[in-house]
C-alpha cells in the first residue's frame, strides 16, 4: 500500500484511472517519478489550455515572486489585480463590445457558480433557477442543485431545492425542440413552474458527455430569457478561455449573457482563479455581502494577465480551428477502419466519441494510459471518450495521441473478440 492509499481519503478519483506519481510536466507532456513520459489529452480537466509550464507565463510568475510581489490581499486593491482587470478589459471585453463588472469570488469554478446564482436571485427577487439535463456546475449545494448527474447530486446528503431541470438541446431527439417545452412551462399558468430567476447553461456539456448546443438553440434560449426577464448565466468554466476556438464559447452564437462564470484556464497556469462577469445593472451586491478568503490570489492575477497575450491576435483561435478539424476527421476515419459505429461530437479542442457498449470507453482510456496517453471519459455512464488536449499542442503530438487512441481501440476490440471466441 502506497502512502496515498494509506492516508488519503477514498474520495480520490483520477489517480485510480491514471495510477502514476507525476514529477514534472512541460507543454503537452507529463513525466512520472520513474521517468516515463505521458502525452496529456486531459489538460487538468480543462485547467491547462496553454499546456504545462508555458514559458512566458512562468517567467511572469517567477519575476513577480522574486520581487516579493504581494500574494494575498482578500479584495483589497493590488497592482496584480489592477493589471489583470485592465488587460482583460482591453484584450477580451472591449474588442467584443462587452461591458461587464468583475466579481472575484472564492478561487474555484463552483464558487463562481454559487455567486452567480445568489446574485441572480437577489436581483430578480425570485428563487427558482433552471439547469439542464446532464449539466455539471460544481460540487457545492447550489451548483449541485442545477447539476444533472444523479451520483454527484446524491453526495449532497440533503435535498437540493429551488432548482428545476429542463431538457438540453437534443435530449428528446433530433425532431424535438426542447425550448418549446421550456417556454410552454414558463407561460402556462397550469404548468406548476414558477418564473425562474435564472437559467444556467453550458454551451458544451463537458462532463455530461460533450453534448453540444446548436447555435440556433442558444440564440433562441437567449431570446426567451430576455423576453421573460430571466437572467442567463453561461458557465464557461471548462469550455471557455479558447477551448471551443473563440475565447468565450457563446461567441459563435452572437449572444450576450447576463453573467458569465470563468475559472480553470483563466489563470493560464493551473493556479486557482475564478471570475463572475456581471452586466452592470445586475451588480446589486452590498459591500461584503458575498466574499471569500482567497478571492485576492495575486499570483493567479499575474499568470492570468500573461496568458491574455495569447488573445492579442487570432493565431491561437485559428490554430484551434485547424486542430479541431484534424481531430474530428481522424476520429471518424479510425472508427470506420475499426468497424465501430459511434458518434463523434464537440467544438474546438473538446471532442467526444460516444460508445454504445457499456464500459468500452473506460477500457480504451485504460489501454491508452498503458501506452502513454492520458485521456478521460465523460457522460453519466462514462460512455464517452473525451479529448481535451492543450490548445497549444503541436500537430505532430496531436496526431501521435490520435494514433495511440486507434491502437488502444484496436487492442480492446481484439481482447473482446478473444473473450467471445
Amino acid at each position: 500500500m502506497n502512502i496515498f492509499e494509506q492516508h488519503e481519503s477514498e474520495v480520490r478519483g483520477y489517480c485510480r484511472s491514471f495510477p502514476a506519481v507525476f514529477a514534472s510536466a512541460k507543454g503537452a507532456w507529463m513525466t512520472d517519478n520513474k521517468g516515463r513520459r505521458y502525452l496529456d489529452f486531459f489538460s487538468g480537466a480543462g485547467v491547462l489550455n496553454y499546456g504545462h509550464n508555458p514559458d512566458k507565463i512562468k517567467q511572469a510568475l517567477l519575476a513577480y515572486l522574486v520581487r516579493d510581489g504581494i500574494t494575498h490581499t482578500l479584495d483589497m486593491y493590488s497592482e496584480a489585480k489592477e493589471a489583470f482587470i485592465q488587460r482583460f478589459h482591453d484584450v477580451i471585453l472591449q474588442p467584443r463590445g462587452l461591458s461587464y463588472k468583475f466579481q472575484f469570488p472564492g478561487p474555484t469554478g463552483t464558487n463562481a457558480v454559487e455567486a452567480a446564482l445568489k446574485l441572480a436571485r437577489k436581483a430578480t427577487g425570485r428563487e427558482q433557477v433552471v439547469g439542464f439535463t446532464n449539466a455539471f456546475h460544481g460540487m457545492t449545494l447550489g451548483a449541485l442543485a442545477v447539476t444533472g448527474n444523479g451520483f454527484k447530486r446524491a453526495g449532497a446528503g440533503v435535498s437540493l431545492n429551488h432548482a428545476t431541470s429542463m431538457p438540453f438541446d437534443g435530449y428528446m431527439g433530433t425532431d424535438t425542440d426542447t425550448l418549446d417545452y421550456f417556454e410552454s412551462m414558463i407561460i402556462d399558468g397550469g404548468s406548476g413552474m414558477e418564473l425562474p430567476a435564472a437559467v444556467i447553461l453550458e454551451t458544451v456539456q463537458a462532463e455530461g458527455g460533450v453534448n453540444v448546443a446548436s447555435v440556433e438553440w442558444i440564440r433562441r434560449l437567449r431570446e426567451i430569457t430576455a423576453r421573460h426577464g430571466i437572467v442567463l448565466i453561461v458557465d464557461d468554466i471548462q469550455v471557455g478561455c479558447g477551448r471551443t476556438g473563440h475565447f468565450f464559447s457563446f461567441e459563435e452564437a452572437g449572444i450576450v449573457p447576463d453573467m458569465v462564470t470563468l475559472s480553470k484556464s483563466l489563470s493560464g497556469y493551473g493556479l486557482p482563479l475564478a471570475l463572475v462577469l456581471i452586466k452592470p445593472e445586475l451588480d446589486q451586491w452590498a459591500p461584503g455581502e458575498h466574499n471569500g478568503t482567497f478571492r485576492g490570489h495575486c499570483p493567479a492575477f499575474v499568470t492570468g494577465t500573461a496568458a491574455l497575450s495569447f488573445w492579442t491576435n487570432t493565431l491561437l483561435q485559428d490554430a484551434v480551428g485547424q486542430k479541431s478539424a484534424l481531430a474530428f476527421d481522424r476520429l471518424h476515419q479510425m472508427l470506420k477502419r475499426q468497424g465501430v459505429e459511434a458518434p463523434v461530437r464537440g467544438r474546438g479542442l473538446i471532442q467526444g466519441v460516444e460508445f454504445a457498449e457499456p464500459g468500452l470507453a473506460t477500457r480504451i482510456s485504460q489501454a491508452c494510459f498503458e501506452r502513454g496517453l492520458i485521456i478521460e471519459t465523460a457522460g453519466i455512464d462514462d460512455q464517452v471518450l473525451k479529448l481535451l488536449p492543450s490548445l497549444t499542442i503541436k500537430e505532430g503530438e496531436l496526431l501521435h495521441g490520435l494514433d495511440t487512441i486507434e491502437t488502444s481501440l484496436q487492442a480492446v476490440l481484439r481482447q473482446d473478440m478473444r473473450k467471445a471466441a
